[in-house]
């Protein structure tokens, strides 16, 4: 097991068919605890619910939090010390996408989008931070839309915000490489969930996995695959940096 006896705080993760469940999931299997943390509570608790099926009694919790809320992440934070004694692992998994034009994007639209992309990945770190006294990782999720210039579902707003993700997650690797935590991003392609199901019609599906050299669209299992290479101990020597997971969609 990767990550056996490590503790992991995953922000997002309640969807059963989204990238953060998916990823506690491998978390468990690979060995760690894991914190569920959403909106709701009760999505919260049943996600924990059936992790703990696989892991065992102890192998996950759920907390309802807005990443957007500082307090109520401070208060997680002191109820994950109380229950882990310490963090090993972050991964900033929650966020939100608008399919806009430019003209089209409202004030409030940028606000919201930034503040839970970007803001709320600097407040889960700077809360869950302290935590990690003996060295750790931080997995934060990014976007192809950060790399192309958006295009696919969010608007010129999400791509905003997902370069933020990039241009923070290098920034959290500069300063607390000397602590011995890592900080990484990946970059999803288009990664099939609830969120995207019906965004695409077949005609607009062809086209696009036609252009994917693998060609089709990715899992939340080959994104929770990578965020567990980037949690282990496997990149021990990698920090400062994004994997992008597209199938070969995007090249740089």
């Amino acid at each position: 097991m990767l990550i056996k006896g490590m503790t992991a705080v995953l922000t997002g993760a309640a969807a059963p068919d989204g990238i953060g469940f998916a990823t506690a999931r491998r978390f468990v299997e690979e060995g760690a605890r894991v914190a569920i943390l959403d909106l709701r509570q009760e999505d919260c608790a049943r996600a924990a619910e059936s992790l703990r099926a696989i892991g065992g009694p102890n192998a996950a919790i759920g907390a309802a939090v807005d990443v957007r809320d500082r307090q109520g992440l401070a208060q997680v934070a002191q109820h994950l010390q109380t229950t882990f004694g310490k963090l090993d692992i972050l991964v900033n998994n929650a966020g939100i996408a608008q399919k806009r034009r430019l003209e089209e994007v409202s004030a409030e639209d940028w606000h919201a989008t930034l503040d839970v992309n970007l803001m709320g990945m600097f407040n889960a770190t700077q809360a869950m931070l302290p935590l990690m006294t003996d060295g750790g990782a931080i997995v934060s999720v990014a976007s192809i839309a950060a790399q192309r210039g958006g295009g696919l579902l969010g608007g010129p707003h999400y791509a905003a915000s997902k370069g933020g993700v990039l241009a923070l997650t290098k920034s959290l690797a500069r300063e607390l490489g000397p602590r011995r935590i890592r900080a990484n991003a990946v970059n999803p392609g288009v990664i099939i969930t609830s969120m995207n199901r019906t965004a695409f019609d077949a005609a607009t599906q062809a086209g696009m996995v036609a252009s994917i050299p693998l060609g089709r669209f990715g899992s939340p299992e080959d994104v929770a695959r990578v965020c567990l290479f980037l949690a282990s101990d496997l990149s021990a020597y990698v920090t400062g940096t994004a994997v992008d997971i597209n199938g070969g969609m995007h090249m740089h």
